[in-house]
């Protein structure tokens, strides 16, 4: 008989979450090999209006961008946190490649498979390219890629990753990145602006179903792998936007009263009749709350720039050296 390998922090997270009052669950599992296919699906939808922004602002200024990481031709190791396909990414890399810069690409991303596809890309579209792809948990594998050499790094955190944290945990998140860097190494980080709702919100709800299968996919990770026994199809996504505070938010929402068993410890989770789990926050920003961001985090604003539309701002930071 297999014996199954439980990973104890999904359960402890779990169910932390599904007794809390009102019940959460922690949007970084949503990233499983499915999630992240899933994922890939909503960055092409038309509706996720974030993969075009950034797309458009590293297709019109890369030699900017090339100028800020390595001021001049001074070698730069490219460090991207969450790499996920690294599609747009290729864009910079395929112009910093034109301009002969001295570079090295290490992605990280917590899915094998993603890195594999990305490493499968990146060698087809940038022969030639140093490329070394790191698979796991970022605050894992940052130790190992500190230790290289003194080359400058620049650490990247692309989309609208950073919009997932409250103040708080983003404040926590830069702060550990920089434990990290040296003086002479960058943040190069993401931000999606507010914008009018009516585009906001079809990029969390769109008409063809992926936010809803992305979301309800932790429910089947967590059967999976918790041998729990959620049944899918009595949940619903719901998602909403606050144009005050910024935060696009998404639930999952029970359909009926029902009970939901996590049979790895026996324990029964109640849901009231369209009782809601929290399930993922997404922070739009103002230039204002970009710059305290920074501050807060103990970094210097260097340089944002937006892409056409000023839907999505690119941000680049220098830690403060106390």
């Amino acid at each position: 008989m297999e014996v199954k390998t439980i990973n104890q922090q999904l359960l402890t997270d779990v169910l932390n979450g599904l007794t809390h009052r009102p019940k959460y669950l922690e949007s970084k599992y949503f990233y499983d090999d499915e999630g992240s296919r899933i994922f890939q699906q909503i960055m092409q939808m038309p509706e996720y209006y974030l993969t075009n922004s950034e797309y458009d602002i590293f297709d019109r200024k890369p030699e900017e961008i090339l100028q800020w990481f390595s001021f001049g031709n001074n070698p730069v190791d490219i460090i991207e946190l969450g790499a996920g396909d690294g599609f747009k990414t290729r864009v910079l890399l395929r112009h910093f490649m034109n301009k002969e810069a001295d570079m090295r690409y290490m992605p990280v991303d917590i899915s094998e498979e993603a890195n594999r596809r990305l490493l499968a890309a990146a060698q087809k579209e940038l022969p030639g390219l140093y490329i070394k792809p790191y698979t796991g948990d970022f605050f894992d594998v940052l130790p190992q890629i500190q230790m290289i050499d003194n080359r400058r790094k620049v650490f990247m955190f692309l989309g609208s990753s950073i919009g997932n944290f409250d103040q708080q945990d983003a404040v926590r998140f830069f702060k550990h990145i920089g434990q990290f860097m040296n003086k002479e190494d960058l943040l190069f980080t993401g931000f999606d602006m507010k914008k009018d709702p009516a585009i906001v919100l079809p990029a969390y709800d769109d008409p063809h179903g992926y936010t809803a299968a992305f979301n309800l996919n932790l429910l089947k990770r967590i059967n999976r792998e918790l041998d729990a026994d959620f049944d899918v199809s009595a949940f619903k996504h719901y998602a909403t936007y606050n144009p005050v505070s910024g935060e696009a938010k998404s639930y999952l929402i029970s359909k009926k009263t029902q009970k939901v068993s996590i049979g790895v410890t026996d324990q029964t989770i109640h849901f009231d009749n369209w009782e809601p789990i929290f399930m993922e926050v997404s922070q739009k920003y103002d230039e204002d709350m970009i710059r305290k961001l920074a501050n807060d985090s103990h970094f210097s604003l260097l340089h944002n720039v937006a892409d056409e539309k000023h839907y999505f701002m690119n941000s680049l930071w220098r830690k403060n050296i106390i």
